[in-house]
């Protein structure tokens, strides 16, 4: 009878023991404190006997590095893996370079955005956050997209779409023995390129750089009273369609303060234990991602008009130099040029045909009109046209504008 008291208590003593363990990891988790080893870019530190997450300033340079790299500059996760080594960014002494499942569990960890992961849920942590909420979106959806780019090909990775049946632009490369050595050639076709009746082109990367190059004439102005009357009339239209914009912006603020009467209305059914914490932690993400996603959109919507017309007009400066900038650039640059002036592009036969971003469009398309002394305007009073050409500036800035004010102040 006393070894099965003992026994009893033995077992009773482990049980209360995993208990207590699992209870103090779940407090410690709504302190907003991770559980075990923070990962890369945080480190542990011991303050009062208390262990606490502080930002490792090396290693959190290197984690806003890549998710710049890969957000912005088109690379993959393997090419990130090669850039971050050559910058001599090292994950760690003893293996200096990034693994590729090691750099993607970074790309998609949202402690980086000041969460933390307990029992497969994302709960708030107190620890400050490595990376912006509009980068870790863009990489999410870069991520999620599953593209596949060929490497060192500027006009592949399903950047042109085949006119004929609809499908990807592919590039090969083929090695050929000349008198000097051998010489590599690359030829870009359709991935259907062998099926049924499917046309048999292919075209030199020479032949599409210099229609990538007419394009860009087709955007340069060489009246430099054109160009005057240009910016003037970017600057005048600062004062078009403002009614929208005060709307949208009232309509998020409206979402944005139901989304905040949600969070507290959850936050008090937990507390009187009408819900589970699993449930809790589940609605609670999705609500703390709404609200994140319409703050990005009023700060949109509330962007300053006059910022909008500058980076228009250093748009137009930047069409001005694409064919300097071209020759200039190395296939990555490249990518991210024809990824700022065109939506997408579509291979019509031989020709290529671009889908123009704005403002670009504005320049391709020449929406000009002549008064009776032959002066260049834009457009005239009350048309179609001026709508259209204040739509182009005063809807929600598209991602790619941003990156204009860098690329246009380089501008040969």
């Amino acid at each position: 009878m006393q070894r099965r008291v003992l026994a009893s208590m033995a077992s009773f003593y482990t049980e209360q023991q995993s208990l207590d363990v699992r209870e103090g990891l779940a407090r410690r988790v709504q302190s907003g404190l991770f559980v075990g080893k923070p990962p890369f870019g945080y480190r542990n530190i011991r303050i009062n006997g208390r262990s606490i997450v502080e930002i490792h300033t090396e290693n959190a340079a290197i984690v806003r590095r890549a998710f710049e790299l890969y957000a912005n500059h088109n690379h993959t996760v393997d090419t990130l893996v090669e850039a971050l080594f050559t910058e001599g960014m090292l994950y760690s002494a003893t293996m200096p370079k990034f693994t590729r499942s090691k750099l993607y569990t970074l790309l998609t960890d949202r402690a980086y955005i000041g969460e933390i992961r307990h029992k497969d849920q994302w709960l708030p942590g107190t620890h400050h956050p490595i990376v912006d909420r509009a980068t870790w979106d863009r990489v999410q959806k870069l991520l999620g997209q599953g593209l596949y780019r060929s490497h060192q090909m500027t006009y592949a990775s399903e950047l042109i779409e085949c006119g004929h049946c609809g499908c990807p632009i592919t590039g090969e490369s083929k090695t050929k023995k000349t008198k000097s050595g051998n010489r590599e050639y690359v030829y870009y076709r359709c991935t259907k390129y062998h099926k049924g009746d499917h046309p048999r082109i292919r075209l030199t990367e020479g032949d599409l750089d210099a229609q990538m190059l007419a394009l860009f004439d087709k955007l340069r102005v060489e009246d430099a009273e054109f160009r005057d009357t240009f910016r003037e009339q970017l600057r005048k239209v600062t004062n078009w369609d403002q009614d929208h914009t005060i709307a949208r912006a009232k309509e998020l603020e409206q979402e944005l303060a139901t989304v905040r009467e949600h969070q507290k209305r959850l936050l008090n059914l937990r507390l009187l234990e009408e819900i589970e914490a699993d449930t809790y932690a589940m609605k609670a993400q999705e609500l703390r991602d709404r609200e994140s996603e319409l703050k990005l959109q009023i700060d949109s919507a509330d962007r300053n008009r006059h910022e909008i017309i500058d980076t228009a007009i250093k748009a137009f400066e930047l069409s001005q130099n694409l064919r300097a900038k071209w020759f200039a650039a190395d296939w990555t640059a490249k990518r991210r040029i024809l990824e700022i002036v065109c939506l997408n592009w579509k291979l019509d036969g031989v020709s290529l045909v671009p889908e123009w971003r704005k403002p670009f469009d504005l320049l391709a398309e020449r929406l000009l009109t002549k008064d009776s002394r032959d002066n260049c305007r834009i457009f005239e009073p009350w048309t179609p046209a001026r709508d259209a050409f204040a739509t182009a500036f005063f809807g929600q800035r598209e991602p790619h504008l941003n990156e204009l004010w860098a690329m246009s102040e380089n501008s040969a």
